[in-house]
């Protein structure tokens, strides 16, 4: 897959980014950054969700516990849904 040409945030997720610890708030940005050059770098775990979320996929911000929540609008555009720990899929 391609690099990602084009990204958007809701509102929401810029909300929840913003409630981040720093730290956490630092490795997002590398880890989007890093997602943008490369959506299946094995370093992010990037996978498409099931059930309610079956139309959403997500990636590691750190491996233990912090998710991204985003959606493909194209084949090289995504739009980032949500930023928290693994509680998102509830």
């Amino acid at each position: 897959m391609p690099k990602i040409s084009k990204s958007h945030t809701t509102p929401y997720f810029e909300k929840k980014f913003k409630r981040l610890p720093a730290d956490i708030q630092k490795i997002a940005v590398r880890k989007i950054l890093l997602f943008e050059n490369n959506p299946f770098h094995p370093g992010l775990n990037a996978h498409k969700l099931k059930g309610e979320l079956s139309s959403c996929w997500s990636f590691y911000v750190t491996r233990e516990q912090y998710r991204v929540l985003f959606r493909f609008a194209s084949h090289n555009e995504v739009v980032y849904y949500d930023i928290d720990t693994h509680d998102i899929y509830k």
